[in-house]
């Protein structure tokens, strides 16, 4: 099932400064590649060359970024509409006001992804998208294992599959929002707060968002293993660069 993706990439990094103040986060180099084209290139494998990216900061640098190459993706080119909400707003609107705005972009179903996190191993599937459908969940969010920076964790995660918004001082074990996920419109569409497009251009976190879905078990999980680093920081970043490619 081909569904657009929309990758979040319109962020200061301000802790990745000075190497954002001239260059945007998602267009920081990892081992020869910017991270947002380890993300087209992955989700250009699994099929899916439709794509939402939202900008901010240095937002003119990611559209021309794609211009220059559109065909080097794939098989098939890539398809980008832009949601500028630098232009439109005078800066980003946080995950979920940015994901608010675009959705007249998006279809009932789509992918979502943040553009500073390198996972170059991960499986955009068809598989996965048909498994999502045929639930009936809001969301379905894919964990990783808590990384040092982030040592307690965001979200629980059932036997039976469900993301936990677990209370302070829960001993059941929290893993890490990845940022990669599936979602419905009516994740969104069910917030007056955030109507589609997101007119006033209203800045609101995804997270408050998740865990208020999480307590009426809206939202699904999985564990990935696989390869996976937050880019927030240059020594992050040069971490990954010293490492030589397998």
């Amino acid at each position: 099932m081909s569904i657009k993706a929309m990758i979040l990439a319109a962020g200061r990094g301000e802790r990745m400064r000075p190497l954002t103040d001239r260059c945007p986060k998602p267009l920081l180099r990892v081992r020869g590649k910017a991270l947002i084209d380890w993300h087209a290139q992955a989700l250009a494998r699994g099929g899916f060359n439709e794509l939402v990216v939202n900008t901010a900061w240095l937002g003119p640098q990611i559209s021309s970024h794609f211009d220059l190459q559109p065909n080097r993706y794939g098989h098939e080119p890539l398809s980008i509409s832009y949601s500028h909400e630098g232009a439109d707003f005078g800066g980003a609107l946080e995950t979920a006001g940015g994901i608010a705005r675009a959705l007249p972009l998006l279809d009932d179903v789509f992918w979502v992804l943040a553009g500073d996190v390198f996972v170059p191993d991960f499986e955009f599937s068809d598989a996965a998208v048909s498994r999502f459908v045929a639930s009936q969940q809001l969301a379905h969010l894919w964990l990783v294992p808590n990384p040092a920076h982030n040592p307690r964790g965001d979200f629980g995660l059932s036997p039976q599959g469900l993301a936990l918004n677990l209370p302070p001082g829960d001993p059941q074990p929290r893993y890490t929002y990845s940022t990669i996920g599936l979602y419905r419109r009516a994740f969104f569409s069910a917030l007056p707060q955030l109507p589609a497009g997101n007119p006033q251009g209203i800045k609101a976190p995804l997270a408050p968002l998740l865990r208020a879905a999480m307590d009426n078990q809206s939202i699904s999980a999985e564990l990935y293993e696989g390869a996976w680093t937050d880019v927030g920081t240059p020594a992050r970043l040069d971490e990954l660069n010293r490492i030589t490619e397998s």
